[in-house]
């Protein structure tokens, strides 16, 4: 099987794995991120959602091989200790209802505003487009990014 190196959360990993596996599945089960969910496989749901650079990706949608010698953040390393805005707001405004898409969610939300700090609903409709939540907490979740834009703490 052969070995890749890549970064995650700020850390340079070496990992064995068939060259077609999904990044989500390496960070998953060879890395022990289970924070990184799986929904749908398909790029659809947004539930593997993690930072490549500034940008966010589906996890999925990328194998290991594609992945290689790059940087990754996953939401363990957003912020460990829960301190990003967007984990706070998360918080703050009661956002989670099973909390299974709430990851990948909060990724993007970070990618959002690290682009635009200060993003209309549009531009938050926009962006959070394609992730998918089956408990429906959408207006909770465009609160708790118009929190963390603003900067405001409970």
């Amino acid at each position: 099987m052969p070995t890749y190196s890549l970064v995650v959360n700020g850390k340079r990993l070496t990992v064995e794995a068939a060259d077609d596996t999904p990044l989500l599945w390496v960070l998953r089960d060879n890395l022990g991120l289970t924070g990184t969910k799986y929904g749908c496989g398909m790029g659809i749901c947004g539930a593997c959602t993690i930072h490549q650079g500034a940008n966010s990706i589906r996890s999925c949608q990328i194998t290991i091989h594609e992945a290689a010698g790059k940087s990754f953040t996953t939401i363990e390393g957003l912020a460990a200790n829960g301190s990003h805005p967007c984990q706070r707001a998360w918080i703050e405004e009661d956002v989670s209802q099973c909390g299974y898409c709430q990851p990948g969610m909060i990724m993007q939300a970070a990618a959002l505003l690290k682009s635009n700090p200060h993003p209309s609903d549009a531009d938050i409709t926009t962006s959070m487009q394609g992730h998918v939540c089956r408990c429906g907490t959408y207006n909770r979740i465009r609160k708790a990014i118009r929190r963390a834009a603003s900067g405001s703490t409970a």
